[in-house]
């Protein structure tokens, strides 16, 4: 299992610093409905990552991800292609990152976070953290990296647990933020927001860009065994 964890975490950690769904829970936070729309938007997150992922995992299981312990030429294959598109989506990230000094405009759908209930909150979530395309892409990875390991059904499940909770620490954190430091979490979360806003587009860029390759290196390997 300890395989398995070791080649699921840089997607894990890819799907943790994801800056657009942290400055949406901290947008959330600053709200008067914060109390309960933070811990609902960390609840949706965590169950949307585990309930995608034990999807992949069952629908990989049957299909011999494994050969020997080794990634099946299948999955190394998917590696291939994930690592292409993550490559694709970090180019235009970069291309579509602000200009030094602009003003970088708060999409639509995040003016509406302020009016949630919990439920929308936890549902808005669950799509952020599984069904966005970002996302998806290194859940998809992370679950072929675990079942090509050959691991057990119940050990797959430990790994994917401490996956969703590694790609959980980002929007974890403002919420404990908000709970620990009182009156003045606001101050510190608008900063860790305006930061994240403006470089969105950067942290992606570079880190999509590491995965991908890893990815492609990865699936190389797995085709020339």
């Amino acid at each position: 299992m300890g395989q398995a964890i070791g080649q699921m975490l840089p997607t894990a950690v890819g799907v943790a610093v994801s800056p657009m769904p942290i400055v949406a829970v901290v947008l959330m936070l600053v709200t008067p409905l914060a109390r309960v729309n933070g811990p609902a938007f960390l609840v949706g997150w965590i169950l949307g990552i585990a309930i995608l992922g034990g999807i992949l995992l069952a629908v990989a299981s049957p299909s011999n991800a494994s050969d020997e312990g080794q990634p099946a030429t299948w999955v190394s294959i998917l590696k291939l292609v994930l690592g292409l598109l993550l490559l694709l989506v970090a180019v235009r990230e970069w291309r579509g990152r602000p200009q030094e000094g602009a003003e970088v405009a708060t999409p639509k759908w995040m003016r509406m976070l302020e009016s949630f209930t919990p439920v929308k909150a936890a549902g808005a979530a669950a799509f952020l953290g599984s069904i966005n395309p970002k996302n998806l892409l290194l859940i998809v990875a992370g679950a072929a990296a675990i079942a090509g390991t050959g691991i057990s059904g119940g050990q797959q499940a430990v790994a994917w647990i401490v996956f969703a909770l590694i790609a959980s620490i980002g929007v974890g954190v403002p919420v404990v933020i908000y709970f620990a430091l009182g009156d003045r979490a606001p101050a510190l979360l608008n900063q860790l927001k305006d930061w994240l806003a403006h470089n969105n587009a950067v942290i992606m860029a570079v880190l999509l860009l590491i995965i991908g390759v890893k990815l492609i290196g990865d699936a190389i390997s797995g085709l020339s065994a």
